[in-house]
């Protein structure tokens, strides 16, 4: 099999690169990326003969769909809107299957913060990603849509969950990257860059649709704050999260729920700070004069703080996961949790974000490339592995020591 992966040359690109290379059914991998540089330091960290490199502009059109005849399936680790928007439109365009991380659910795309998304002539958000699914259904595409820690992983075992079931009333994920606790005091917001700040900033911001009494509802993220102490797996710490929009498919393909959140996991304090510098502006995008200079706040914000959150040498990540499903089993009220609680491989330098993001990406990827996943067009993970291939899914992380664990309990 022969996989390429578009932001190859970027953090979680040349993860998902690292773990494919381990894979014996995967010949080739591909490392595409707009940066000769990026791809070359990609290439240099895997040191494999299978990894090839291509420089590309995602903005070229007839580029993007030879390269994609080059190879068997695609993951797409691009960053933000504009440019994932375009891989998967030359995907769905060209019968090319592929597995996307971004937390979008491309058959609704976000309407806040489109970040340059470019629409074809005449077509609104919801028009045009109709029109990809559409298309992907009409060329035979599998597009594995939002696989990773969450989306991805979160919706996978969500799903599951539900199956398991007669009936189901709530679903809350509750997930999130952190600093490991030495390292969280040393930070400012107790938090510590695991991926682009620019867009968890973002996800603090925006408008997020949630279910509640049944029903889609708007609220603003970072509100639904709640404290909950994780005890398992051998831990026992107090942690707190907030209303992010991590896994937007739920809303659509589980609307049958009366309650659906997802919620991002931080140390306790960080959500304080976050509301205190949205109530000072410093999260707002539009421009403010300062001596008579034209600023955007967040932009001001970033500059100031990205320093201050990158990792120092030998601090690392934790990466949580703390998922309820509630319902009836038998004729009793029942909850099925899922519990994670991953830590950085210092040996391979791979973060505790990169393992659960990447590995589910490439491990979504595979389960694409070998025709394990049978449905056609935009496929939520939820909807993308189940049965056999929720099995084969969870035995892959185990293997890669990411160890998810499951309780029943009945209320």
């Amino acid at each position: 099999m022969k996989v390429l992966v578009f932001g190859g040359g970027g953090k979680m690109g040349s993860t998902v690169g690292f773990d494919l290379i381990q894979n014996p059914d995967v010949t080739t991998v591909g490392l595409a990326d707009r940066s000769h540089g990026a791809l070359e330091n990609a290439r240099a960290w895997l040191k494999s003969p299978k990894v090839v490199t291509h420089q590309v502009d995602v903005n070229k059109k007839d580029e993007l769909a030879a390269l994609m005849r080059q190879y068997d399936v695609g993951v797409n680790t691009l960053p933000d809107r504009r440019t994932s928007y375009l891989v998967v439109d030359a995907a769905v365009r060209n019968g090319f299957n592929f597995a996307d991380i971004l937390e979008e659910y491309h058959l609704r795309p976000d309407a806040y913060e489109v970040e340059g998304l470019q629409l074809p002539a005449g077509m609104s958000l919801n028009q045009y990603g109709d029109w990809i699914h559409e298309t992907a259904v009409a060329n035979k595409v599998t597009f594995m849509d939002g696989i990773g820690f969450a989306p991805g992983m979160s919706n996978v075992t969500c799903g599951e969950g539900m199956r398991k079931l007669d009936s189901v009333e709530s679903v809350i994920a509750r997930v999130g990257g952190i600093p490991a606790k030495e390292a969280a005091s040393r930070h400012p917001l107790r938090y510590m860059i695991t991926w682009a700040f620019s867009h968890v900033l973002r996800e603090y911001v925006i408008k997020v649709n949630v279910l509640q009494d049944g029903k889609i509802t708007e609220v603003d993220a970072s509100t639904g704050r709640e404290t909950f102490a994780f005890d398992k797996l051998g831990k026992n710490e107090e942690l707190e999260c907030a209303i992010t929009p991590g896994m937007p498919s739920f809303i659509f393909t589980r609307s049958q729920l009366k309650e659906f959140a997802e919620k991002t996991v931080r140390w306790p304090g960080h959500w304080d700070g976050v509301q205190t510098l949205k109530e000072c502006g410093m999260l707002d995008l539009d421009p403010v004069e300062i001596n008579s200079m034209q600023v955007i706040p967040r932009e001001v914000l970033l500059a100031r703080i990205e320093p201050r959150l990158r990792a120092q040498p030998g601090e690392t990540d934790v990466c949580i996961m703390y998922n309820t499903v509630v319902g009836m089993k038998n004729g009793k009220r029942t909850k099925i949790s899922y519990f994670l609680w991953d830590e950085a491989d210092t040996v391979n330098k791979v973060s505790a974000m990169g393992r659960v993001t990447g590995y589910s990406a490439a491990i979504g990827a595979v389960m694409v490339g070998k025709g394990m996943v049978k449905e056609k067009g935009i496929v939520a993970p939820e909807d993308a592995v189940y049965g056999e291939g929720y099995t084969y899914f969870i035995n892959e992380l185990a293997k890669r020591n990411i160890n998810i664990l499951e309780t029943v309990e009945t209320l």
